[in-house]
């Protein structure tokens, strides 16, 4: 998606040579028309396909797939959430997922209430390093019994081996913007 790799270059920033800033448009201040063009483009990506739910992880996946919804019918967004709260059902299926940003372990969980056997459920996500979030929301499917039906991820780090771990999964994985390389300081698109 030329649109998005064009944002990440004008306004992503690196930070130790390995770790993308996007903060300005995706995932803390949010651009809106580019989000609505990203949603528009899974819906392209996974056209054919058919979609019950889209399942995310809070906070930041949110608003990619609430917008993206609207492609897709509509459909409830659910979204996974990194801690205990007095307000989560206490019937929840869970998962864990090492954050390498936050360099921490944490228990992803659903409601039980929100996800049901089959289903047939879209994993959207704003970025894709390791795989390890996906690959705990992908748990989280198959505990209820629901179909993970494909990944849609904004901004895939190529050179991790996040895709890999999710197709040997065998989930198909859609990113609109693969990075290859942080070489000489700079993002490389594949």
């Amino acid at each position: 998606m030329e649109t998005l790799k064009r944002k990440i270059i004008d306004e992503g920033r690196l930070l130790d040579g390995h770790i993308l800033k996007v903060d300005n448009f995706l995932n803390h201040q949010i651009d809106v028309r580019l989000m609505n063009d990203i949603g528009q483009a899974f819906a392209e990506r996974f056209a054919g396909t058919r979609i019950d739910k889209i399942l995310t992880i809070e906070a930041s996946g949110i608003a990619v797939a609430a917008i993206a919804s609207q492609y897709f019918g509509f459909v409830p967004v659910v979204f996974g959430k990194k801690t205990q709260s007095l307000n989560l059902d206490a019937e929840a299926f869970e998962s864990e997922v090492y954050s390498y940003t936050k360099q921490t372990s944490y228990k992803v969980r659903v409601s039980k209430r929100y996800l049901r056997p089959g289903e047939q459920v879209l994993i959207i996500d704003d970025f894709l390093a390791n795989g390890a979030a996906a690959s705990g929301l992908i748990d989280i499917v198959r505990q209820a019994g629901a179909e993970p039906v494909g990944v849609g991820i904004v901004i895939e780090k190529g050179f991790q081996p996040g895709r890999s771990k999710i197709e040997a999964h065998g989930i198909r994985v859609e990113s609109l913007a693969i990075i290859q390389s942080f070489d000489d300081n700079q993002v490389h698109f594949g």
